[in-house]
């Protein structure tokens, strides 16, 4: 696991719980604190040992012009989660994927299990515009909603965001973060991927409003954050960033060693870990 910082990451105890309960006991997974003026060396490093990496921010854009092949949705998306380390004469070829979009529809989808289904198209909001945000539209994409409510600081610095968007061929609709609280209460799904306390004051906003769909807060730490506290106070459905965690983790596990992840015992894990 690469990233800045990265030292609060739960990446470990997930790939870590599926080496073991796949028998892989050779094989190894750590976190190492790179920035992205560090990251080209660091790639130029890895060798025949390496099975892949899992990247974090801000790695997720920075990666990209520096692998030899990436996977079409991580192109489309435009941003890079989990490189594959392919073993070839000379020196290895790094393949970038993403397998975030896989864990931001997994999560979601136990989410809209919870509630009555609705009629009509999913409507959805999402907070933010960096690389999560991104892997959001793909997953609301394939969730079947299209035209999403998109809330920020300033659109001069969501380009990144709308090009991806256009890629996609979806169609979000821009917003600032002061219009977020009232879309939000009446979204079926709301994504939020700014970072930790970035979304305090739209938790505020809720105050006194009811919700009736399902919030799921990337963040993990603090747990459970501002956000996911007003959204159930106001009535609706919560998933915790750590379900993304654990089902991004187990597609890179199968990218990564070429079979089924173990998915209870990671989520055991997983559960262990934040229950201690």
């Amino acid at each position: 696991m690469l990233g800045h910082p990265v030292q609060h990451s739960l990446s470990p105890v997930l790939h870590r719980a599926a080496y073991t309960a796949l028998g892989l006991t050779d094989w190894r997974y750590d976190w190492l604190d790179v920035t992205s003026e560090m990251l080209p060396e660091v790639l130029a490093t890895l060798d025949g040992t390496w099975a892949g990496l899992s990247l974090t921010m801000p790695l997720k854009h920075t990666v990209v012009p520096l692998l030899d092949h990436v996977e079409p949705l991580a192109e489309v998306v435009g941003a890079v989660n989990t490189v594959l380390v392919q073993h070839a004469p000379g020196r290895p070829v790094l393949v970038g994927a993403n397998t975030d979009v896989h864990g931001l529809v997994a999560a979601l989808e136990e989410g809209l299990q919870q509630r009555p289904a609705g009629s009509g198209p999913l409507t959805a909001v999402v907070v933010g515009a960096g690389a999560t945000a991104a892997s959001t539209l793909a997953a609301l994409g394939q969730l079947g909603c299209s035209t999403p409510s998109v809330h920020l600081r300033s659109l001069g610095r969501a380009g990144s965001l709308i090009r991806a968007a256009h890629r996609m061929g979806v169609e979000p609709r821009y917003a600032g973060l002061d219009t977020a609280a009232a879309a939000a209460a009446g979204a079926d799904v709301v994504v939020s991927t700014v970072p930790a306390h970035a979304a305090d004051g739209l938790a505020a906003e809720l105050g006194g409003r009811q919700v009736h769909g399902v919030l799921l807060d990337v963040v993990y730490d603090p747990r459970p954050t501002a956000l996911s506290t007003a959204w159930a106070a106001a009535g609706g459905v919560v998933v915790g960033g750590e379900r993304m965690l654990l089902h991004q983790a187990a597609e890179q596990v199968r990218l990564m060693t070429g079979r089924v992840a173990p998915l209870a015992a990671m989520d055991d894990a997983l559960r262990e870990r934040l229950a201690g």
